[in-house]
């Protein structure tokens, strides 16, 4: 078990963790589909998007918005349409009303009575200057992909947020629905861990691609979360 009074700050994935991101990718690339024709079963089009995504970030380092347009287009190769250039910018136009889970700002709330709160987050600055202001908080860090240079799986993201804590790694929990891009990479670094399962019940793993990594702690939600740590 974890000894929550033993860390002093939160680390937080944001799209996946306090974001309904597969909400909002389904509602951003469904009607798309639709105009050209097509569907696909929701699990199908969310698996999609994670090969996709996860392609289009392991080269050099480019904005999340122009990501999210390679996406759009090789789920027209994969599906067999050619999206038009409003199509493209579909998931980053739509990116920053995707709604918080339901959980998500009363555990922030609570959590920031006991902690200092951070985000590790896979975004654009400016994207998620929109973000941010649904969940109804100030952090005190956010370190994005466009800061950093990279995206996660990669360390470098967590090595460059544990500069700005300022903090011994044995003090920071961090917090994150993907194996993949999160709690591999973290623990990989010392990093406590706790898996944030909102998938639990479905088959597969959405959005995210898979990874066989070992969280320190499970649980369904962020309410859940703060309940173990004595907040709620």
């Amino acid at each position: 078990m974890l000894d929550f009074d033993s860390f002093e700050i939160l680390s937080f994935d944001c799209y996946g963790t306090l974001i309904d991101w597969e909400t909002g990718i389904l509602s951003a690339l469904g009607p798309v589909l639709a105009r050209h024709g097509r569907r696909a079963p929701d699990d199908k089009l969310l698996e999609a998007f994670a090969d996709l995504e996860t392609e289009a970030e392991s080269g050099p380092y480019r904005p999340y918005g122009v990501v999210l347009r390679d996406v759009v287009e090789g789920l027209g190769r994969r599906f067999g349409f050619t999206p038009d250039d409003a199509e493209r910018g579909i998931l980053a136009a739509s990116l920053p009303g995707w709604p918080p889970f339901a959980d998500t700002r009363d555990a922030l709330r609570a959590l920031q009575t006991k902690y200092r709160l951070a985000v590790i987050s896979n975004i654009d600055d400016d994207l998620f200057a929109g973000t941010v202001r649904s969940l109804g908080i100030e952090f005190d860090w956010v370190v994005t992909a466009a800061q950093v240079g990279s995206y996660k799986p990669s360390a470098e993201n967590f090595r460059q947020a544990l500069a700005r804590f300022g903090a011994p790694v044995g003090r920071v929990l961090h917090v994150a629905q993907s194996l993949f891009h999160d709690i591999a990479p973290a623990k990989s670094l010392g990093f406590s861990t706790v898996w944030v399962n909102r998938r639990r019940g479905r088959p597969g793993t959405g959005a995210t691609p898979h990874a066989a990594a070992r969280p320190d702690a499970e649980v369904p939600d962020l309410r859940s979360l703060a309940c173990l740590a004595g907040v709620a």
